[in-house]
């Protein structure tokens, strides 16, 4: 069989594939690629400088737990301000943590993340609200069944200010692919070479596109409407750090509270982890 028949055929048996591969891994209570490896962004949303530097502080948080948890960290890019702060920074996670892998054990705290504390960066001392976004997807294989076509693409070169010495940052081997129909955009600087890091960007590309696919089936199934990208803004917490006037980390999903804010910040995450795997 040849012609515009065969193709539509064969993308249906994928399909058919994948769902009877979904209802085997929800059956057994475990994601696909709940055993693999993790990629995790986390950048700045709404609060200006306080949000960069909350930004920073949740990447503080969630190495002090890949610390405790031997799970192993790369850093793949990274964005920051003139104080420290993060504007967006992107890193590899490998290793297992309580049977899973990075992806299985952290996919649910991907989300928007609220501080409320008395601004370091405000002369006045003003209470001050800001938002960062948090995303965990899996770090699917180079042949993986997400699809990335080439006219789907816009891919742009930069200087890298990533390792591997001079000849970096006289070449433009930093890499940021953005994906036209959904507008989801990835940079990598880490490796040493334009393709490295182009595949790796492609990869993470696929891992974002597979992570939304999956967000928009679920909705799906509880009868809502898809949505967009989220902003990372009021009304879109997953989980609120009061800091001021009291001490309260709250996640509004699950209901768990923390009163020791400082000690979450440092990344004690495992109550809020196990309550997150019956969402």
């Amino acid at each position: 069989m040849s012609g515009p028949d065969f193709w539509s055929n064969k993308e249906k048996a994928k399909r058919f594939i994948r769902e009877l591969q979904r209802l085997k891994d929800d059956l057994e209570g475990v994601g696909k690629y709940d055993k693999g490896d993790a990629i995790l962004t986390i950048f700045s949303g709404a609060g200006g400088v306080d949000a960069e530097d909350f930004a920073k502080m949740l990447l503080d948080m969630y190495l002090r737990f890949f610390h405790k948890s031997n799970l192993e960290a790369r850093e793949l890019d990274k964005s920051e301000n003139d104080f420290g702060g993060i504007r967006s920074i992107t890193l590899e996670i490998s290793g297992k943590s309580n049977g899973l892998g990075a992806y299985g054990a952290l996919k649910n705290e991907s989300g928007v993340h609220r501080l409320v504390r008395m601004s370091p960066f405000n002369a006045k001392g003003l209470r001050h609200t800001s938002f960062a976004m948090v995303e965990f997807v899996p770090k699917l294989p180079k042949q993986s069944e997400v699809e990335i076509r080439d006219e789907d693409l816009r891919v742009e070169f930069s200087r890298s200010s990533g390792p591997g010495g001079q000849n970096v940052n006289k070449r433009e081997t930093a890499v940021r692919v953005v994906h036209i129909p959904t507008n989801i955009a990835v940079r990598v600087d880490a490796e040493r070479t334009q393709l490295a890091n182009k595949e790796k960007a492609l990869q993470i590309l696929a891992g974002k596109l597979y992570h939304k696919e999956e967000e928009d089936r679920k909705l799906q199934e509880k009868g809502l409407q898809t949505r967009g990208n989220t902003e990372p803004e009021w009304g879109s917490q997953i989980r609120s750090y009061v800091l001021h006037p009291y001490k309260l980390v709250k996640d509004h999903r699950t209901g768990i509270e923390a009163h020791d804010a400082e000690a979450v910040l440092n990344g004690e995450l495992d109550e809020f982890i196990k309550a997150e795997k019956e969402l």
